[in-house]
């Protein structure tokens, strides 16, 4: 008995294994594109998410301390006199206000131009003047900007008269509210994706209520 050969059967040609493995790396080549792509906007936001964090963060502790400005509770048991509740500087302010009638609060935050960092650092005096330093804190990272206008009431009335920059602010202006200019950039460590990054700034203005009924 012999047996017949089937000219029928059929086979994948080189050419055709070819082309379907470069068809395989295409479509292998696109996905992983855009892994690479959603990688890296994943990575740019959350470094986005963070500075803004980072900035409404160091933005409420500047703001707590500058409501406190000028605390003076004035009563018999206070030992503690405010004589300058507002030290102005362009990018960095000085913030006293008393605390339990037996120590002045003397808060001073300023922006480091060499390492970008937003810094503060506390300082308590007793009545006798004697003051003592707490480490300094590193607030914000990578800030680009830190500025401070005044609103200063010129005539006595506690109502703002005009909004000054630092070096216009007289000895005689009593400082009743402050602007502040916060702005910071994410941190990235990849080029192409810094450039997908821009600034985030914070901008508020804080009235002095205790300048102000005074």
């Amino acid at each position: 008995m012999k047996l017949k050969r089937d000219s029928n059967i059929k086979g994948l040609t080189i050419i055709e294994l070819l082309l379907a493995f470069v068809i395989f790396s295409i479509l292998i080549a696109g996905i992983y594109r855009f892994f690479v792509v959603q990688s890296r906007a994943y990575s740019v936001q959350d470094h986005v998410v963070e500075t803004q964090q980072g900035l409404r963060s160091s933005m409420e502790i500047l703001l707590r301390d500058l409501r406190m400005g000028g605390f003076d509770s004035d009563d018999s048991l206070s030992q503690i006199i405010i004589h300058t509740p507002i030290q102005p500087g362009t990018d960095q302010i000085t913030v006293d206000y008393e605390y339990d009638h037996t120590t002045r609060y003397s808060v001073r935050y300023w922006l480091d131009a060499n390492s970008k960092i937003l810094k503060r650092q506390l300082t308590t005096y007793n009545p006798s003047g004697v003051g003592s330093s707490l480490p300094i804190e590193d607030l914000l990272e990578n800030v680009e900007e830190l500025h401070f206008a005044y609103g200063v009431d010129s005539n006595g009335d506690n109502l703002l008269d005009r909004w000054k920059e630092a070096n216009e602010v007289n000895p005689g202006d009593k400082i009743v509210a402050v602007q502040i200019r916060l702005t910071a950039t994410p941190q990235q460590t990849l080029q192409e994706t810094q450039q997908m990054m821009s600034p985030r700034r914070l901008e508020t203005t804080v009235a002095l209520r205790n300048q102000c009924l005074r």
